[in-house]
């Protein structure tokens, strides 16, 4: 069997999967809170305990930049050591890859009915391809392409500089800069970079916030509140800011497709992208990826899909396995 994981700031998924060819079969599988344990070396414990069996390899998808086998998490007090892993689960090797790797894998293993198309494009059958999702942060990973294959590769491109581009979204940079300092993608496209946003129309622009929304925000996830009020509309403030949102989420995919010549296509993964796909169905998200100057029609033929499936990762952690192994 192949124990995989797909470990992100919020919650890490550990499953066993069965592995024959080209399927997948996920045998047992567990979801844990990251942040009520101190490390995944505990989670995996607790989880090989409860659910034991022959553990052939093994492959976990971190939200962080892998170095050396190693991960330093940066939305999470953890260090992960492959090493560390394997001695514990006596294993060879355990792989450690970028949590939007193991997305690029994971889509390998996905159907029809896991997507949802933004844009059919005219995928050309020798470029490469690219993958952008926003969760607790913001992941983007590229696929280079052969001519008959796509190989995945991970980036820190989230972390890259954030470009505003009109005099709002200049507000707003300098408003984060002042709290921030350094100002990523991420603090913009991300559950918390939409509260970033809406706090910045809520205090800077002056929205007004509805008592409703402040008991919301207060009682639970602010991000995931924020996006009810917008999609149900029953706040103006938290309307503009989920546009907003939107637009530089179509803004930065569309950076990103340019960066990797993602000629192949474009997906859109992590957590957001289908609970808010009623918003990203509009012209917004579109007209933002496609608004690159002399290069809109390049943006114009390439393919747009939102994945569906949450469980990519965990999928491609385990797909990636199953191909080492073989």
């Amino acid at each position: 069997m192949i124990l995989a994981g797909d470990i992100g700031g919020t919650s890490t998924r550990i499953a066993l999967f069965e592995g024959e060819g080209r399927t997948l079969h996920a045998v047992v599988s567990g979801r844990y809170p990251s942040r009520d344990h101190g490390g995944l070396t505990e989670i995996v414990a607790a989880f090989t305990g409860a659910h034991p069996g022959c553990i052939e390899a093994a492959c976990f998808g971190i939200a962080g930049p892998v170095r050396d086998g190693r991960v330093e998490t940066p939305n999470l007090p953890w260090v992960v050591d492959g090493a560390v892993l394997a001695k514990q689960l006596g294993l060879p090797r355990v792989t450690l890859l970028n949590d939007l790797e193991a997305n690029a894998w994971g889509v390998f293993t996905l159907s029809d009915r896991d997507f949802a198309t933004l844009a059919q494009g005219v995928p050309s059958r020798d470029g490469n391809a690219a993958i952008i999702a926003a969760g607790t942060g913001l992941g983007e990973a590229g696929y280079l392409g052969d001519g008959t294959s796509l190989r995945p590769f991970a980036s820190e491109g989230g972390h890259a500089d954030f470009a505003p581009h009109d005099e709002l979204t200049i507000e707003l940079f300098r408003w984060l800069h002042r709290r921030h300092g350094h100002v990523s993608w991420e603090r913009v496209v991300s559950g918390p970079g939409l509260v970033n946003i809406y706090t910045f129309f809520r205090d800077v622009k002056h929205g007004v916030e509805s008592s409703a929304l402040t008991e919301a925000m207060r009682g639970g996830d602010p991000a995931a509140a924020i996006s009810k009020a917008a999609l149900d509309e029953s706040s103006e403030l938290a309307v503009l800011a989920l546009d907003l949102f939107v637009a530089l989420y179509g803004a930065e995919a569309g950076n990103l497709a340019l960066k990797m010549k993602a000629s192949r296509g474009l997906w859109i993964g992590g957590g957001i992208a289908p609970k808010i796909l009623a918003r990203l169905t509009r012209p917004g998200f579109l007209e933002a990826f496609h608004d690159k100057g002399r290069f809109r029609a390049f943006l114009e033929a390439i393919p747009v899909r939102v994945i569906l499936n949450d469980e990519t990762a965990l999928r491609g952690a385990a797909w990636h396995a199953l191909s080492s192994r073989a």
